[in-house]
């Protein structure tokens, strides 16, 4: 997926099941998916009810813990979050190069079978080789993403040793920057009073006392961050010295490009979690529900912002904040000490968005977020949508069913069926060129008002979509596809790029491409 912007989001193989009361089964919402989403690019979600679109989004964001997969967040850097499932893979780096050398042999050995099988046998034993496959390439993804091609240094020993010391600089730097955040917060609330003093006529010795003190404290974190910069320059100057011997070494040069700084969103604990969760929000499709009926709206805006550490309690920065917030999301000032109860469903929708970007998120995800309003109230939300995407560089994952707003918002689009993505595109790509069967079938059941196309007829979808708990083998669309054959009954589809940036899962994707 080539596009001249950062990634932000990278999902690899995601699952996310949930079990069930009887021993064994599980509802499988998420089942395999991967997809990159851009900086600044609002991405497009689309499926029947059902499919797991929502449930994809609120694992994105961790709501749920995912089954399985990689979710890589690139909106910081590995080493400065220093999370601590890097410290365990350090620490047992050795056992887990041991792992990885068994199933690359068990993969091998899996694969010279698969080469001696007729056609029959090998729709039958393709999933076994697949999943031999990705234990391997995450048994490989979880060493080489933090060490390179250091992992095939005959003696893993120093190699652990100095990232190590890495890591244990990274996490000094990580709370002295913390510290630093707090103490230039604290810095503002004191300035801030000082001068709401001044101008009140009263005497600001005591406030000024305050203001000094509070800035000897963030010029002291300053400092404590630029000794510890050093000693991580000079850890990694000894990293490079280290690779120095393996510069002509092909295979090291290979592992060295999979060294990633992201942030694996999936391994992180839930107070990890907690520190990004400003910057990965979420706007609810149901404006009623989603807010709290004993809180004004600037209790509602501001509770992020503290919960965040934005500001201290009882700061009147805040409240100029929230005021900002509101005009931006077309709220008027005076509704700052209303309730949810006084506001029509657009108005409160406003308030979620308010609330969400409060925080100054880079990423949101938009479950449903116009679903529940009037055609006309949608129209408004998705333009001012639009229109802070811009102002902030935001970057959207917008969920819906509905093909119309999502071909007017969306820069790409990613079609789901049953857990799985079966299509993604460029959205005037999907429009035009639908490379998968059920792509096809939801813009034939688009309704139109041009009566001048009187060969058109309205294409319904038949049949319901199977259960998640035991989805169909093979192409889980194969049970309503007119262009089902032997193979769709037996084997998943690859997912491939039929046109540059063009991907679909389906064993006759060309087929029907050429019948168009």
């Amino acid at each position: 997926m080539e596009n001249r912007n950062k990634v932000l989001i990278r999902v690899s193989n995601l699952k996310q099941y949930f079990p069930l009361k009887k021993k064994g089964q599980y509802v499988k919402a998420n089942d395999g998916i991967s997809l990159d989403i851009y900086e600044g690019e609002t991405f497009g979600l689309v499926g029947e009810s059902g499919c797991g679109k929502s449930t994809l989004g609120r694992t994105l964001l961790q709501f749920y813990k995912q089954t399985d997969g990689r979710t890589m967040y690139y909106g910081r850097n590995v080493e400065e979050f220093a999370p601590g499932y890097v410290k365990k893979t350090i620490r047992s780096l050795e056992k887990r190069r041991r792992e990885y050398r068994e199933l690359e042999a068990k993969k091998r050995e899996l694969q010279a079978v698969y080469e001696t099988m007729d056609e029959k046998q090998k729709y039958v034993e393709k999933e076994k080789l697949d999943r031999a496959v990705k234990e391997a390439n995450d048994a490989f993804l979880d060493m080489a993403s933090i060490v390179g091609g250091l992992m095939t240094a005959e003696d893993l020993r120093p190699v652990q040793e100095v990232f190590l010391q890495k890591y244990e600089i990274s996490l000094r730097a990580k709370r002295a920057k913390e510290k630093f955040r707090k103490a230039k917060v604290k810095l503002a609330d004191s300035e801030y009073k000082a001068k709401l003093a001044k101008e009140a006529g009263k005497s600001g010795n005591d406030r000024q006392k305050k203001v000094d003190e509070d800035a000897a404290k963030v010029k002291k974190a300053e400092d404590e961050i630029v000794a510890i910069e050093r000693e991580l320059a000079a850890i990694l100057e000894k990293i490079d010295q280290m690779r120095t011997p393996y510069s002509e070494d092909e295979e090291f040069q290979r592992i060295e490009t999979y060294q990633d700084n992201g942030i694996d969103l999936a391994r992180l604990t839930y107070n990890e979690m907690r520190l990004l969760r400003s910057d990965l929000q979420l706007i609810f499709q149901d404006p009623y529900s989603s807010l709290n009926p004993r809180m004004t709206v600037g209790q509602i805006i501001g509770e992020g912002m503290l919960a965040h550490g934005m500001f201290r309690k009882n700061d009147g920065r805040m409240q100029e904040e929230v005021l900002r917030v509101m005009e931006e999301c077309g709220l008027a000032p005076y509704f700052l000490h209303r309730f949810p109860h006084q506001f029509s469903g657009g108005q409160r929708q406003r308030i979620g968005i308010a609330r969400s970007l409060g925080v100054r998120p880079k990423f949101v995800v938009c479950d449903e977020a116009v679903s529940a309003l009037d055609v006309s109230i949608q129209s408004q939300v998705i333009n001012l949508l639009q229109d802070l995407k811009e102002k902030e560089n935001l970057t959207y994952l917008f969920i819906t069913h509905d093909l119309s707003v999502v071909k007017y918002i969306s820069d790409r689009i990613g079609v789901m069926y049953l857990g799985a993505m079966v299509e993604l595109a460029g959205a005037q790509e999907i429009f035009e060129n639908p490379g998968h069967p059920y792509t096809e079938a939801l813009l034939a059941a688009i309704p139109t008002t041009d009566i001048g196309d009187n060969k058109k007829e309205l294409q319904i979808l038949e049949g319901d979509i199977p259960s998640p708990v035991n989805p169909p083998k093979g192409c889980k669309f194969h049970t309503r596809c007119k262009y089902c054959t032997e193979i769709c009954e037996q084997v998943v589809p690859d997912w491939e790029e039929i046109s540059p940036n063009h991907f679909v899962a389906c064993h006759h994707k060309l087929k029907i491409n050429n019948q168009k």
